[in-house]
């Protein structure tokens, strides 16, 4: 049986530890006895720990959420920036637009590799596919990579509730790693044979996102009471384009540029449809059309889904404690270059739409600095005060947000396959492959974007130089300040901890004796306690408020586990819950 929030609380109280062993303190008849990790779980603590905010054990939790930012993160499936709010009045997307004048848009986000399944890993991980080894959708992320630690897997270490609905993972998630219960999907079957679009005369709810959004609805209101980070990831406008008509009507005298140029990809991924050219034959000019407003009419149908889910978010009262991301996993050819959908180290398949919305920042701000979607696992580490983990290849971009103009990064990194890779400059794309082929497209005076310069004598210097900046990689063109500090911004060092945060004495193992010094210190606050945004809470009240005066110390600053600025009992419900785990570090005892 799970123990209550009081049995967790005399528990840690009544735990004595001696030099030579650890104990259990029991009545004056007995002699004491080693307290092993078995006695402890078995003793329902770690079960208590694990099981109390799916079970709802801890309803005084919610005091800790209030101190806390909450996490929506929404990801949209081969979603391109054609949304009105990066400059495409002819779009109808006005949910993502009013998103986006409540936070900041980033006009130049790149992904680190143009197909699903790398760029989520790379994304969910915070390191790039040359890192990750993750080039190709049918990897399987748990088996190739067991014991990488993914964004949501970092939170609920440390106290958060996670979730996922729809398309967050491409594949099997292994939810134990990373979320609280399994994460949940509507069933699909693969649309062979089917046309590349259709108008369809059902409901919104009848199609994969709507279940979606009206799952991601529920689950908003389930968790509404505990810090929370939920990803809902929509299908759409990922092909097919079969949507309700009313989406599509959006579109009925909507004219969009023909590009009678385009030729069918290679890929498995379109020459499944029944409606599809031939491989290497063109799209006709009816065809790109429809194809083009089929795609506009999807983008419209996942603006709705997206609108549901942020309605529900303000009708709970979460909006003004919920950060919200909301991005694709990587751009999309719409005929550019002759080309239909992603797989390519072309601008199009790279570039992201990416919206960041934190509560009491400057809302509707834009910038055009040069960010990556590899940056967002260390956003939101930073925004929510928890510790950077030290692998992470990207950097925060609260900074940016703060203040949009600041300089930035001077270029983005993308890669294809194992062998070719792709520099984005403020003015420039330089792209090796493996084959020994170069790329250059000038974006200050190509518009088109569409002719390789990389061939004229007058670009010889520039191709060299774009060159060793490409092999130099993404540390070179971190911002000044950034480049001798492991990845990590100067004002983030506060939140650096070792590999295991919540092995509080630093012996390479968690155990009693972090939970002793965690419980030995409640109520003391930190440096961070002024400056952490929170309501009072209730929880402390209860617990400490007659027997802690709630000074500041030095003596084991590691005690606020979480970085709250007070060491509480949430602290000692995450070492609970990381009972018995060691690190490398650990050294002799």
């Amino acid at each position: 049986m799970a123990l209550s929030i009081s049995e967790i609380w005399f528990a840690s109280r009544t735990i004595s530890v001696t030099e030579e062993n650890i104990h259990m303190p029991t009545n004056s008849n007995s002699s004491q006895r080693l307290f092993t990790r078995r006695d402890f779980i078995s003793t329902g603590l770690k079960a208590g720990v694990s099981t109390a905010f799916t079970t709802g054990l801890l309803p005084n939790l919610n005091a800790h959420a209030a101190r806390r930012y909450n996490v929506l993160f929404i990801t949209v499936d081969d979603l391109r920036p054609l949304l009105g709010c990066y400059g495409l009045s002819e779009m109808h997307t006005p949910n993502i637009d009013s998103l986006a004048r409540r936070g900041t848009l980033f006009h130049r986000a790149y992904c680190q590799f143009p197909v699903c399944n790398p760029s989520r890993v790379s994304m969910l991980t915070g390191l790039r596919p040359e890192t990750t080894g993750f080039v190709e959708n049918r990897q399987i992320f748990r088996e190739a990579l067991p014991d990488i630690v993914t964004l949501p897997q970092h939170f609920k270490a440390h106290g958060y509730h996670t979730r996922a609905v729809g398309k967050v993972t491409h594949g099997p998630s292994a939810y134990r790693y990373s979320w609280s219960i399994p994460d949940w999907a509507p069933r699909y079957r693969q649309p062979n044979g089917k046309p590349l679009w259709q108008a369809l005369d059902v409901g919104d709810d009848e199609l994969r996102d709507g279940q979606v959004a009206k799952h991601a609805i529920e689950v908003l209101a389930e968790i509404r009471d505990v810090p929370f980070f939920l990803a809902v990831g929509f299908y759409k406008p990922h092909l097919p384009y079969h949507v309700p008509r009313k989406y599509f009507d959006l579109y009925a005298t909507q004219t969009f540029a023909a590009r009678p140029d385009i030729r069918l990809p290679t890929s498995h991924e379109m020459h499944i449809y029944s409606d599809a050219p031939a491989v290497g034959e063109r799209f006709s000019e009816e065809q790109t059309l429809a194809l083009m407003r089929g795609y506009a009419a999807a983008t419209s149908y996942v603006d709705a889904q997206v609108g549901r889910v942020l309605r529900q978010l303000d009708a709970l009262g979460l909006t003004d404690s919920t950060i919200i991301v909301f991005c694709g996993d990587h751009g999309y050819h719409l005929g550019e270059h002759g080309w239909w959908g992603k797989h390519t180290l072309f601008e199009s398949a790279l570039h992201s739409p990416l919206i960041v919305s934190i509560p009491d920042y400057a809302q509707d701000t834009k910038t055009d600095a040069i960010v990556e979607l590899v940056d967002i696992f260390p956003t939101l580490c930073d925004a929510c005060k928890l510790p950077l983990r030290p692998e992470l290849e990207g950097i925060s971009l609260v900074p940016v947000i703060e203040n949009p103009t600041r300089p930035w990064k001077t270029a983005a990194f993308s890669q294809y396959g194992q062998h070719s890779f792709s520099i984005r400059t403020e003015h420039y794309r330089y792209t090796e492959w493996g084959d020994g082929r170069a790329e250059l497209y000038n974006y200050e005076t190509d518009s088109d974007r569409t002719d390789n310069l990389v061939h004229l004598p007058e670009n010889a210097a520039l191709v060299a130089d774009l060159g060793a900046r490409l092999r130099a990689g993404w540390q070179d063109a971190l911002p000044v300040g950034y480049r001798d500090s492991e990845t990590t911004s100067p004002r983030n060092t506060h939140l650096l901890q070792q590999t295991l945060p919540w092995d509080v004495n630093n012996d390479g193992v968690v155990d009693i004796r972090d939970m002793v010094i965690i419980s030995n210190n409640f109520g003391v606050k930190t440096g961070l306690w002024e400056a952490y945004p929170r309501r009072v809470s209730t929880l402390q009240e209860l617990l400490i408020a007659q027997e802690f005066a709630g000074v500041e110390t030095l003596e084991h600053p590691k005690a606020d586990v979480n970085q709250d600025g007070i060491v509480d009992v949430t602290d000692l419900l995450i070492a609970a819950a990381h009972f018995g785990e060691t690190s490398n570090t650990r050294g002799p005892r």
